[in-house]
Formats: structure tokens, sequence, C-alpha cells
């Protein structure tokens, strides 16, 4: 017998890979999704099953929500892709009979929101829907045992732990590699404009070799705008032209065309964050440095993968790191992916 599986998320950048997938592997009419707008509501498929957030008024919304109510009592499972939206929060909050077959999807910042959430009165409202929701979430679904711990840490959640990569944007990539004969050394700094990238440290430690030849690429099209004006502003300032900030959005294809020019990933975030961008560049046996207090850099060393602790960035230098491609090839997998998802659904 099917199950009727409900999805409720937002149209990131993630989402419609993500619907090609199921589509192309599983019954696509055991599935249904609700969505609220995001960056990528234009490269959504056409479907019945897809119903995206019609626009902001007021009735609108409230149809939309009382519409996903129903669908949640009928549904088998509900996965959550991400707890950002706190009017699904407040509805499991108000019906918490039902998260016993919620699946919450950890994206990072619905989790880390507990750490970096401006500690205001509407975020001390909001962590008391949280917190009960959380706490009896019936299954946390990722793959990174970190955010499981800190999950269970600071919410007490009690629910079972569902081990899924989730997203076509975390498995490996085969991205040609073209050989340039200059000799200049390209770096990728972050993955988007979100503070928590902690772009200006690293833009301060770079600024340190001035006299190698190399060119940062700092990905910032997407997320706090007001942070990349800052980040735009020191990064001209201390790197002139060395610094290259990218600020318009690139077609999938063409970013992956842009990580294989890369020679070194730069990852300065504070939380779990760009873990496809990671992922990307060990699969291409590319020199990785990130923060050692990460739930991502556990990961990554839990897979005997070889990364670099930020703290002992003191030089240009990078190698290609041919056994980084075949562990990410082996776990980081089309097939991993297909079968986590086959006992997920």
């Amino acid at each position: 017998m099917s199950h009727k599986i409900l999805h409720i998320g937002s149209a990131e950048k993630f989402m419609p890979s993500f619907i090609e997938l199921v589509k192309e592997n599983f019954d696509f009419n055991c599935h249904e999704f609700y969505l609220s707008k995001g960056m990528a509501e234009k490269d959504l498929p056409q479907s019945d099953n897809i119903h995206l957030l019609p626009n902001k008024k007021r009735l609108s919304k409230l149809k939309h929500y009382s519409q996903i109510l129903i669908k949640m009592h009928q549904a088998d499972k509900v996965i959550l892709h991400s707890l950002v939206d706190i009017s699904i929060v407040k509805l499991l909050f108000l019906s918490p009979w039902l998260l016993k077959k919620c699946y919450w999807v950890i994206w990072g910042n619905d989790l880390y929101t507990y750490k970096f959430g401006k500690r205001n009165r509407r975020w001390r409202v909001r962590e008391i829907y949280r917190r009960s929701v959380i706490k009896n979430m019936g299954y946390l679904v990722t793959y990174m045992q970190g955010d499981i711990d800190l999950a269970r840490k600071w919410y007490g959640a009690k629910g079972e732990y569902k081990e899924c990569l989730m997203y076509t944007s975390n498995i490996y990539k085969s991205v040609e590699i073209k050989k340039s004969a200059n000799s200049q050394v390209s770096i990728q700094l972050g993955n988007s404009a979100n503070s928590t990238n902690n772009h200006i440290e690293i833009i301060e430690k770079l600024a340190r070799f001035e006299d190698n030849d190399f060119r940062v690429y700092t990905p910032l099209s997407y997320s706090d705008q007001n942070h990349a004006k800052k980040v735009i502003k020191i990064g001209n300032e201390l790197l002139g032209d060395k610094f290259y900030p990218m600020t318009d959005f690139m077609p999938f294809d063409d970013y992956l065309k842009f990580q294989g020019s890369v020679d070194i990933g730069i990852f300065n975030n504070s939380r779990q964050q760009a873990l496809g961008n990671i992922i990307t560049l060990l699969g291409l046996g590319k020199t990785v440095y990130m923060r050692d207090d990460t739930s991502q850099w556990r990961l990554f060393k839990d897979k005997g993968l070889k990364i670099y602790n930020i703290q002992d960035f003191n030089n240009i230098n990078y190698r290609h790191h041919e056994n980084n491609v075949l562990l990410v090839k082996q776990y980081f997998s089309k097939e991993t992916l297909i079968q986590q998802l086959t006992e997920l659904f």
C-alpha cells in the first residue's frame, strides 16, 4: 500500500532538483508539495501535486495554511524541509498529535537560530513554539550527527535520527577541470552573503599575502545584502583587484564550472552551512579550509576526508587530493541518496 507523503517547505534552490529526483525514482502520485515562495520558484515543474503560496494577501495565506493543516492530518508522513516558517511551527504546536509522523529535514539556519538568533522578544516567543515542536518531533533528518547532538542538547529533541543526504546539491558531481596556463591561484571564499560566513576575518588574513598572485571569488548573490555591501567595501579596500565579488545569481551548471576552476575553498562558516559547495570542491580534489568547531568538520573527518583547519591557514599553496575524490564518490553518491530516500519514504 502506497504512503501519502506531504512535503512542506519553500521554493529555494534545492527544491526543483529534489522534486525531479522524486519524479524520476518514486511514485510521484504519492507525493504532494506545499511551498512558500523562494528564489527557485520559477524553476519548479508544473504539476497538480505542487502548490505555491499564491501571494501575501492575508486571505490567500490563511487558505494556504488551512489547506496544509488538512493535508497534514490526511498524510501518512509529513516531511518538513527546514523549520523556518513560524506559521508551520505554530500549526504543529497547536496540533502536537501530528508530530509523531513528521520528519524535520535540518537545513542549518532552522537549528542554529538557537545560537545566532537575535535575543529579542520576537525570538523568545518563537522559541517557545519551536522548543515544544522540536522536542516532540518524530524524526530528525540529516547526515550530520553533530546537528542531531545539538538538537538534543538545545531543544531536548527526542526524535529518531534518519541519515539522509536529502538533496542533489549534496552529492558528487563530475566537472571537467580545465588546466589554466595562468599561475594565478583561484580562491572561493564562502557560499553566500550570510554573515555567518565571517568573510571579513578571512579577507584580513588574505591581505597579508599581497605579494602572492591570487584572486578571491566571493559568492554574494543571495542572503543578507546589507552584509554583502560591507564585505564588498572591505574586500575592495584590503585586496583591491584581487577581490572579485560574485553578486549575480549563476545557473547551476555555470556555478559548477566556476567551482571546477577553484584551487582553494575557504569556508569560515560558524555553523552548518555551505555543504553543497564544500562537497563539490572536495569531490574535485580541491584544497578546502574550514573551522574545526562545526558539525561539518566532524562529518568530513569521520568520513576520512583531508580538510584543513582555518586556524592553520598561513600560505596560498594548494594541492590535489585524489583520495578525497574517491571518498566523496563513494559516500556522497546519487545511489546512496536514492537508497536513503527509499528508506525515508
